[in-house]
Order: structure tokens, then C-alpha cells, then sequence
């Protein structure tokens, strides 16, 4: 592993920059036995520049925005909060007090990033016209959205969207069908994608390709994953981890730049997509 750990940042369409590597919060602060851990293990990411943390107001029902609003009390401005608001609080009527509690459960006065987490019945317009209305009112300082795929990014920006700051999408090296069109379109308009679930929550086989070039590094097999993530420039990687060293393994995954001869192998073992298919979903 390179002595080289500095982290690279991503640029926002707005051209404000934020961390490449952060912090997911799916199904933290659910046990109270785990909470002092959890708590821990966000300072820690915030300390080593892990700084963007991501959040929904689905998590937990509220209570993951309450564990970061703690999380993040005496060192809110060196943190960049991103929080998704379930499809259907995503009307005019509705996304206010939405954000509005998530704004409570953070301790916050503004929520930096605040998504669409999924489609739903709303129309992209009235999500849109919502998003505006609370940057406008200064809640939020962007707006993106998660899993919409080409056709619906497309349709968000005929809608009067293109404000939109991120999509938010399920990718890592066992799951690459947005490079074949999505990633290029985002690309194309300089909106960079955010990645969950980088690690395929753990599920990556512990022999094979990925295991080989682990042992070449002296890493994990996850690490080795963020890494496959991270060489990408336009690229935001949010892993999951609930104890400090967990995080401090990730942030690692900075360390490790991957070999031409090395990603061809990834290829061959995980090959890129070759047509148009679906947009992967949790």
C-alpha cells in the first residue's frame, strides 16, 4: 500500500467539492447497546476526512438522523449531511415538514444534500418545484435524487431539473450496469453519482480476483472494492461502518491505487456491461 492517503474531493455541479470517500448510515442507531460504537465510529470518519455523511429519514424511522445529529454536535461545519426523503413526503405539500423533522432529528439549521430516495406517485415536477422551495427558504443547500436511472434522470430534466446535484445509486464491482449509460450521462453534465451499498454489504466472495489482489496490497477484499471505486474522479463512496476500526480500514482503501494489469483482471472477472440493463435496487 502507497504512504499516499490524501483524500481526493468530487465536485458538485455548482462547483463546490466534498469528500470522495464518506460515510453511510443504513440501520445505525436501530440498537441502543451499539450506540456509544456508533457515535465513535462517525467522530472518527469525520476526523480522518471522511466528512460527508449520508442518512435518510427511512433509516430507522428517524432514529440514524437523530444517532448523526449526534454524531456531528460541536463539529457541524466540517461535515457535509446528506439525508433522502421517502417518494411519497416528496409533494408540495408534504417535503416542508419532512425536511422540517429531519432537520430536528439532525440538530441542524440546514441539510446540505436532501434526495429524492426513490421514485414514487409524485410527479418529478412537483418534487422539483418542492426541492427549490426549501433551498430557496435556505433548509437545504442542494437538492439530487437516488435510483432514478437514464429515462427518469432525463425526464427530471425536462421537468425544470437541473439543479439536481447527485443520483445516488447502488454500484460497486459486482454491480456495474450504470456504466454502460447512466454514469456516462451523468458525466456528460458534470453531476457526479454517489455510490451505496460499495461493498455489496459484505457479500463479496473472500477467494477469487479480488482476494488475489487484496494479498498483493496487504489489504481486505473491501478495501480492495473502495479502491475499485475510488481511482474514479466523478465518483462519491459512501461504505457503511459501525466500530472505529471498521472505518479506519476504509478510509485505507485511499492508499491503494490499482494496477492497469490488476483492473483488467477485475474485468474479466466482473466484466462491465455490454448493453442497457436495469438500474440495480436495494
Amino acid at each position: 500500500m502507497s504512504e499516499n492517503s490524501n483524500m481526493h474531493r468530487v465536485m458538485l455541479p455548482d462547483g463546490e467539492t466534498v469528500a470522495a470517500l464518506g460515510q453511510g448510515t443504513w440501520k445505525m442507531g436501530e440498537e441502543r447497546g451499539r450506540r456509544r460504537e456508533e457515535i465513535a465510529a462517525l467522530r472518527e470518519g469525520i476526523a480522518l476526512g471522511m466528512t460527508l455523511i449520508d442518512t435518510a429519514e427511512m433509516y430507522g424511522e428517524g432514529l440514524t438522523e437523530e444517532l448523526v445529529g449526534e454524531a456531528i454536535a460541536g463539529v457541524r461545519d466540517e461535515v457535509f449531511i446528506v439525508s433522502k426523503a421517502y417518494p411519497q413526503n416528496a409533494s408540495r405539500e408534504r417535503l416542508h415538514s419532512a425536511c422540517e423533522r429531519s432537520l430536528r432529528r439532525l440538530a441542524t439549521e440546514r441539510i446540505d444534500l436532501y434526495l429524492l430516495h426513490w421514485r414514487g406517485g409524485v410527479p418529478l415536477g412537483e418534487s422539483v418545484e418542492a426541492f427549490e422551495g426549501l433551498r430557496a427558504d435556505g433548509k437545504i443547500r442542494h437538492w439530487g435524487v437516488s435510483n432514478l436511472d437514464t429515462d427518469d434522470m432525463q425526464e427530471l430534466f425536462a421537468a425544470g431539473g437541473e439543479r439536481c446535484a447527485t443520483d445516488q445509486i447502488l454500484y460497486n464491482v459486482s454491480r456495474r450496469g450504470a456504466e454502460f449509460e447512466l454514469l456516462p450521462f451523468l458525466a456528460k453534465r458534470k453531476i457526479p453519482a454517489m455510490a451505496y451499498s460499495p461493498v455489496e454489504q459484505g457479500r463479496l466472495p473472500a477467494t477469487g480476483v479480488l482476494a488475489d489482489i487484496a494479498m498483493a496490497h496487504g489489504a481486505s477484499v473491501p478495501q480492495i472494492a473502495l479502491a475499485f471505486l475510488l481511482r474514479r474522479k466523478d465518483l462519491i463512496v459512501i461504505p457503511k461502518a459501525g466500530s472505529v476500526e471498521h472505518v479506519r480500514e476504509n478510509h485505507r482503501a485511499l492508499a491503494i491505487t490499482l494496477t492497469a494489469e490488476e483492473l483488467s483482471a477485475i474485468d474479466r472477472a466482473y466484466p462491465p456491461p455490454d448493453r442497457k440493463a436495469p438500474l440495480d435496487m436495494l
